[in-house]
């Protein structure tokens, strides 16, 4: 992207711009991948081009699915040499739903493993398994370098920048369709906010002209219909909105100054006339309870830490993510959220955390479905990068989470291993994956379809060390302590009772004292002491941390810490507990 809007003049000659400029946002900046959707355009030639920038991760597939309708063409981005991923059949039938044409182009080629003729085979084949009809399977394609600024329709073409794409694009994507003479129609893909504004919609105009300062009628999906009148109208000019009067049929414009507005409502022109059919969002996948934070240290880094607090910000979210669903439940101060999977969830609690909010989170779980009697459960597929040596760890972990090997293939010393398992069983498996291959997988995976129930899954065959007590952690505690298992924590910091600090070996919760002291004697000591060597702290992400805990633990997320604890603090509480649910089983 950098480069297409450079070579189209978007940006001065001597101006800086920050490298992967349409990713905005600071978290797709830190883990280098598009989270939200974004709009841009471009001037080729004396045409205008409007450019929608989305994510290729299943997780965000909320992103593509609500503003793939506002596209007439799409280009299919695939890496030379990791080839085809899950994510890559997600987005390709999302466009074919659509009935859009892609461009594939099969980027990298500059990497040392680039594989390009394969891929784009893989590409065919792909086209072919998911009923491409025969218009579809007469592609364009192009090879391209993004980082280096060129494409070419060939390997042995000569090509020092991105024109072959501009022309491509230009003769293969139709001129968007619609009468600007008709009744307005048109229909909201995204939302913004500004302070001064309220909530900006953006979206597509189908059919006729929108004029700033005119009345139109707003439809939302219910079919409740309410007059909003257009403050200011904008469309996409590069990165940038610029004010215009008047906008046609196809343009993607910016709408400010409605009092309420979501996405999938449809502005149009008249009392009588009917709204756009609604936008297909496919159902949620996962689930995880929030709560808020009510652990001895709440309230010492968050802003926000009340429940009240929490629902309105999550509510917030739902207007605009609208692949996530919120539900109460019986307590107050928790909320069952749903969303695409690990990484979609993730994302939302990373954001909140730095926004300054304080909470807690449950095991995630998978969402479940009853189908002609039949209980059935999210499936995706599975791809794993590794290098053969542990081929066999892979597929040994995977099969014992009923993850079934459909398709091998072998490069350079590299095996890709293709799977299809619950989604249930790929919940904490990325870090066992990990320590299996010794850091080496690379794995990838996709939401495939709902089917009958795998049936009972291994769960996690290790227990945690518990804290006893609250406190500073000390060094002379964990050097006793070390032999039982990895620590989450070190020396100098606090801890209260009932955290998790590390994990034992054992199928068993230990509770440990990881802040008692060597206490000073006047008695001389036989031997002098030695220098304390502790091993390194296991440090936990976001997202491994919520892979890790089990059914009677928290995530407690603040703005600088993520930790993980018991529910019950107490040990007596926790044993008490135990006894009353064996006795109740019995």
């Amino acid at each position: 992207m950098d480069h297409l809007l450079r070579q189209a003049g978007t940006f001065r000659a001597n101006q800086e711009v920050a490298e992967c400029v349409m990713d905005s946002n600071d978290l797709e900046r830190e883990r280098g991948i598009t989270i939200l959707a974004k709009n841009c355009s471009v001037n080729f030639q004396g045409t205008k081009i409007n450019i929608i920038d989305t994510p290729g991760h299943s997780d965000f597939g909320g992103e593509v699915e609500r503003v793939l309708k506002m596209a007439d063409g799409v280009a299919l981005l695939v890496d030379a040499a990791e080839g085809v991923l899950p994510q890559t059949k997600f987005v390709l039938r999302k466009a074919f739903l659509h009935g859009l044409r892609p461009i594939v182009v099969v980027n990298k080629i500059d990497r040392d493993d680039a594989r390009p003729h394969e891929v784009l085979n893989q590409v065919f084949d792909l086209f072919v398994e998911l009923g491409a009809n025969d218009r579809q399977l007469e592609f364009p394609h192009l090879f391209a370098a993004g980082r280096m600024g060129f494409a070419k329709r060939e390997l042995e073409h000569d090509s020092k920048d991105l024109t072959p794409l501009f022309e491509t694009v230009l003769s293969h994507v139709s001129p968007p369709e619609g009468d600007p003479d008709a009744p307005l129609k048109v229909q909201v893909s995204n939302l913004d906010y500004n302070d001064f504004v309220g909530r900006i919609a953006i979206g597509r105009i189908f059919q006729g002209t929108i004029r700033q300062g005119q009345t139109y009628t707003a439809i939302d999906q219910d079919g409740k219909r309410r007059n909003e009148k257009i403050i200011k109208l904008e469309v996409f000019e590069g990165l940038q909105r610029r004010e215009v009067k008047e906008a046609a049929a196809g343009e993607i414009v910016a709408l400010s100054g409605f009092a309420e507005i979501f996405i999938g409502d449809t502005l149009v022109e008249g009392e009588a006339a009917e709204p756009l059919p609604p936008v297909p969002i496919d159902e949620p996948t996962l689930s995880m309870v929030f709560c808020s934070n009510n652990s001895p240290f709440c309230g010492r880094e968050g802003k926000f830490v009340t429940s009240r607090q929490l629902k309105d910000r999550l509510d917030r979210e739902r207007l605009r993510n609208v692949a996530m669903r919120i539900e109460p439940t019986a307590e107050p101060d928790k909320f069952m959220v749903y969303g695409r999977g690990l990484l979609h969830l993730g994302v939302l609690i990373e954001t909140m955390r730095r926004e300054g909010y304080e909470m807690q989170i449950g095991k995630p779980h998978v969402v479940t479905r009853e189908s002609n009697g039949q209980l059935q459960e999210p499936f995706e597929t599975v791809i794993v990068d590794v290098p053969e040596a542990f081929m066999g760890k892979v597929m040994e972990l995977l099969g014992a989470r009923y993850c079934i090997l459909k398709h091998m293939t072998q490069h350079k010393g590299h095996c890709q291993l293709e799977f299809e398992g619950p989604s249930r069983g790929l919940i904490g498996v990325r870090n066992r994956l990990l320590t299996a291959t010794k850091g080496e997988a690379l794995l990838h995976h996709s939401f495939l379809e709902f089917r009958e129930s795998a049936g009972q899954l291994p769960t996690r065959n290790y227990g945690v060390q518990v804290a006893s007590d609250s406190g500073r952690v000390t060094a002379y505690a964990l050097l006793n302590l070390q032999d039982r298992g990895e620590f989450f924590v070190e020396p100098g910091e606090e801890i209260y009772e009932g955290q998790v600090v590390g994990e034992v070996g054992k199928d068993i919760d230990i509770a440990v004292n990881v802040c008692k002291e060597k206490h000073l004697t006047n008695i001389r000591a036989a031997s002098k002491d030695a220098t304390v060597k502790l091993k390194v702290k296991l440090t936990l992400s976001l997202e491994e941390a919520l892979e890790y805990i089990e059914e009677d633990e928290w995530v407690e997320v603040t703005p600088k810490f993520v930790r993980m604890r018991k529910r019950m603090l107490n040990e007596r509480d926790r044993i008490k507990y135990s006894r009353e649910k064996e006795s109740a089983m019995a």
